[in-house]
């Protein structure tokens, strides 16, 4: 028995997160995940997309570095997360005959080739390849068609591509930190693998997780993912409406928001106050709380309705059997979840990691942390599947000397 360490970098808008996780690869053993160390860094050089090589590269060396600090280990790969409004998703079908009378693993492999045979332009890179439904001999809604008795084979496959230069740029950053990108994550999914259930997803869920300066969409219903999006909006746009309607600096607003900010201004008492700064350097001035849950609740109002058109031109609001979960680090402010429910006319609840955690899950148990606990999780599933992408975990003295050689060269 040996165990071995996942680790993921969520590089974020306003913070990147790193978490390392450890899992035993042993038959006889249940796979547990066991959360070894949690670091974080402040973003920058990174607006959705990378906007400098160096500064990206340093947040992230900070926070993988803090990680390994804290996990008393080293890690040479990492699962990195990707977002941004450049991201596009399609259904492609495939079809090819069965060769023998069984469906053979073969078999599948030709049907995915087929429905992945879409050309690309040359600045898009396809990132996933995801199975959604298998239909053989016409008769559709199979989910593992592997020995099944057919003569005809069709498949539908989820392809999500994305900028071909966003992807290296994050690629560059991260080798640039010392590590190698084991496989590039798209953010809605290491997300919604952190937060939402397999009884969810089977009776149809979208997860919203909204972040600094974006807004992830991920629909799944019959267990299989429907619809992926990204909207340019997040946190950050609540901000930059609290500093017009205060009249306050944007660090001021932003820990007005994270202080004093409501999403739902019915839950406030109008009579209360908080201080803020006034116009002059020292002066101090009282503004009704509710103002300010005012100005949030019309900007968030008018995210959540672009949200609900979004998920109603996709046919997918009334399939959503298990409503909505929000999660992301701007999803955590009071009365957001009470607005939701107004908006959505559904079930509404509060996502965050823990399920199939153990270790320092507390320390990734909150919802800015959905995807960088995802990453890991997915990074998991796929060393299950594929027996690869992970780093093995040695002794100190390998360590110290993998560390010197890494400083060195």
């Amino acid at each position: 028995m040996h165990s071995i360490l996942i680790a993921g970098v969520d590089l974020g808008t306003s913070k990147t997160s790193a978490v390392i996780a450890e899992v035993h690869d042993d038959p006889y053993l249940r796979r547990d995940l066991k959360i070894l160390g949690v670091g974080q860094a402040r973003s920058t050089g990174i607006r959705q997309v990378v906007t400098h090589i160096e500064e990206a590269t340093e947040s992230v060396r900070t926070a993988l570095e803090e990680a390994e600090l804290m996990a008393g280990v080293k890690v040479d790969r990492v699962y990195v997360g990707i977002s941004g409004d450049h991201v596009r998703a399609a259904t492609s079908p495939g079809v090819v005959a069965i060769m023998d009378e069984e469906i053979s693993s073969f078999d599948l492999q030709r049907v995915h080739e087929v429905a992945r045979a879409v050309a690309h332009p040359p600045d898009r890179e396809l990132l996933h390849a995801i199975p959604q439904d298998y239909i053989v001999d016409h008769q559709p809604g199979i989910k593992d068609p592997l020995g099944m008795v057919g003569t005809r084979l069709e498949a539908d496959l989820y392809l999500v591509t994305c900028s071909a230069s966003a992807a290296e740029n994050i690629r560059k950053s991260v080798q640039r930190a010392g590590y190698r990108v084991q496989e590039l994550v798209l953010e809605p999914l290491a997300a919604s693998r952190s937060v939402l259930t397999e009884d969810e997803k089977e009776v149809g869920v979208a997860m919203v997780e909204i972040g600094a300066c974006t807004t992830n969409i991920a629909a799944y219903t019959d267990g299989d993912i429907r619809h992926i999006s990204v909207l340019p909006f997040g946190g950050a746009t609540l901000t930059h409406d609290l500093v017009r309607g205060l009249s306050v600096p944007f660090a001021e607003a932003k820990r007005a928001k994270e202080h004093f900010g409501v999403a739902f201004a019915q839950l406030v008492d109008p009579r209360e106050t908080v201080e803020l700064p006034g116009p002059s350097p020292g002066q101090k001035r009282h503004v009704a709380r509710e103002l300010i849950a005012h100005v949030i609740e019309q900007r968030l109002d008018e995210m959540f309705g672009l949200v609900h058109g979004e998920l109603e031109r996709e046919g997918l609001l009334n399939k959503l059997g298990a409503g909505i979960v929000l999660t992301g680090g701007a999803s955590t402010l009071f009365g957001t979840v009470e607005l939701a429910q107004q908006v959505f006319a559904a079930p509404v609840r509060s996502g965050f990691p823990g399920e199939g955690l153990t270790g320092l899950a507390d320390s990734v148990g909150r919802p800015k942390f959905a995807t960088a606990a995802g990453l890991v999780l997915y990074g998991a599933d796929r060393f299950e599947e594929t027996g690869d992408g992970a780093s093995t975990l040695t002794s100190g003295l390998v360590s110290k000397v993998g560390s010197w050689l890494k400083e060195f060269f």
